[in-house]
């Protein structure tokens, strides 16, 4: 993967994760909010921290000791 399409890719999971915490705090603040919605929101954004986490890891380079 090039760095540009890295960077990309990275900073456009970065806005969904923040969108699902703005979506997430929404279906929150109902008076009877969807349990089972909230659990998929909150899943969704665990898997998109892994995957931030691991493109981030990506843009480290090697140091060779």
């Amino acid at each position: 993967m090039e760095p540009n399409e890295l960077a990309v890719r990275l900073h456009n999971f970065r806005i969904e994760h923040r969108d699902l915490d703005v979506a997430l705090a929404a279906i929150l603040a109902l008076g009877t909010p969807d349990q089972l919605q909230a659990a998929r929101l909150k899943k969704r954004k665990l898997r998109l921290k892994d995957e931030i986490m691991r493109l981030e890891t990506m843009q480290i380079p090697d140091i060779i000791a």
